[in-house]
């Protein structure tokens, strides 16, 4: 997180970017007190589901940032589906695959008590339809139905793409295991989060809100 502040931070001269992660007791508390409780807060998330929409708002308020305007996480970001088909079209290339005959599965987490996840992968899904370069886009997951194993079985020689924010858990271990017990013989792609330009993304969403910010004072 701090890296990737810090690469978000050289996108925006004047600025001041820090990080924070929800999972570090106290850490939330201590970024707030440098920016006086009035800080643009870019959630480091795929979906508006409950931690977006209902945790991160009641900690900032604990943590007396409740004067903190929490932007919408980075999986909602418009530029999302045409960097997604860039990135695979390119990935496609390097291995010697042809975008119009290749399968792309977005690999994503999902929640069975919460609509909200589902909701933006599929919405994400049918803007890459749209767009048209690929053969199919289909969407797999790791807690709900379609399963990623089942997906994935018909997938095959495509393309994997990890709808997620960073390589933690999931990503490294229930994704991977979920391919090989479907027998994928395609190319797994880095987590979106991890890509390198996903900064510039921030900072390009965070340079807005600024300046809306700014036409409303």
């Amino acid at each position: 997180m701090a890296a990737l502040a810090a690469q978000v931070a050289e996108r925006l001269p004047g600025w001041r970017v820090g990080s924070a992660t929800l999972a570090a007791p106290g850490a939330l508390a201590a970024a707030l007190l440098t920016f006086g409780g009035r800080a643009l807060v870019y959630p480091l998330f795929m979906t508006n589901g409950w931690f977006v929409s209902t945790r991160l708002p009641d900690r900032l308020a604990a943590a007396g940032g409740a004067g903190c305007e929490v932007l919408p996480p980075l999986g909602l970001d418009p530029a999302l589906p045409r960097l997604m088909s860039d990135h695979a079209a390119e990935r496609a290339a390097g291995v010697g695959l042809d975008p119009a005959a290749t399968t792309v599965l977005i690999a994503a987490h999902g929640s069975p008590s919460d609509p909200h996840p589902k909701r933006v992968t599929e919405g994400v899904a049918d803007a890459l339809r749209q767009d048209g370069r690929f053969a199919r886009i289909l969407t797999g997951y790791v807690d709900e139905a379609p399963r990623l194993r089942d997906a994935a079985v018909e997938a095959q020689d495509g393309l994997c793409l990890p709808f997620f924010a960073a390589r933690n858990g999931h990503v490294v271990v229930d994704v991977p295991e979920a391919l090989a017990s479907a027998g994928y013989r395609g190319l797994l792609l880095d987590p979106l989060g991890t890509w390198r330009v996903i900064p510039e993304v921030i900072a390009a969403g965070l340079s807005g809100a600024a300046a809306r910010r700014e036409a409303q004072s």
